[in-house]
């Protein structure tokens, strides 16, 4: 599959380079979170990759569930363990966990299928941010520290009614917020649809980190330069 050009194998467990990882986030979901440039201090794989590449290892299930549970930085070690289990840590060479698979019901291994989906639902979630998050926030009247924003790939659900189709895309429903003190999850609610009807739908969850009231200026100004950024690079 294409995702053959984002890590490489090494034994049993496979690698991802910075560069990989950072012209997958681009380049495939067009995300350009600075956590995600190969120079970053905080460097970390996108959450979207690993997906990808459990979906690529494991199938398409009827009914999946993500839990992201660490950051994976450069060049660790996963494991992507050969099973049949219906829960799957992917971890790295001392046991940690880094993402956590659910699946049950229905199987579809079409490779097809499965690179559509990929490039539609990580092209989907690479617009979140400023287009979704920002008017969350706005919203709600709060704010990231513009200088160091922590906002948390938690968790993503997926259910179809059914696999029997070849390409699927993703449709934004109604996202939510909540907001407690300091801290704030957002929902961000999706359908997948084949031959223009639904086939299923799905939920993102991010956990973010909102110390201060929204101000519009500020904010603006962040938005153009991630905008800037990404239109540069993508020569848009």
């Amino acid at each position: 599959m294409f995702l053959k050009d984002f890590y490489n194998n090494q034994d049993d467990s496979l690698i991802i380079t910075a560069h990989q990882a950072s012209t997958f986030a681009k380049e495939i979901a067009h995300d350009f979170n600075p956590l995600h440039d190969e120079d970053a201090k905080r460097f970390c794989v996108p959450g979207d990759l690993l997906f990808s590449l459990a979906l690529e290892k494991y199938g398409l299930s009827q009914q999946m569930h993500f839990t992201f549970a660490g950051m994976v930085g450069h060049d660790v070690l996963l494991n992507f363990p050969d099973t049949d289990a219906k829960k799957i840590d992917i971890n790295d060479e001392q046991g940690k966990t880094y993402l956590q698979v659910e699946r049950s019901g229905e199987v579809s291994n079409d490779n097809g299928l499965i690179e559509s989906f990929i490039r539609d639902y990580v092209a989907f979630s690479g617009q979140n941010f400023p287009y979704v998050l920002v008017p969350l926030l706005e919203q709600e009247e709060v704010m990231f520290n513009l200088s160091r924003p922590l906002v948390i790939y938690e968790s993503m659900t997926l259910t179809f009614d059914h696999l029997n189709f070849k390409q699927a895309s993703v449709e934004m429903l109604d996202p939510k917020i909540e907001v407690d003190g300091k801290r704030a999850t957002a929902f961000l609610h999706f359908q997948m649809n084949a031959d223009d009807k639904s086939v299923g739908k799905g939920f993102k969850k991010l956990a973010i980190s909102v110390p201060s009231a929204y101000e519009a200026e500020p904010m603006q100004a962040f938005v153009d330069d991630y905008l800037n950024r990404k239109h540069t690079y993508l020569g848009v």
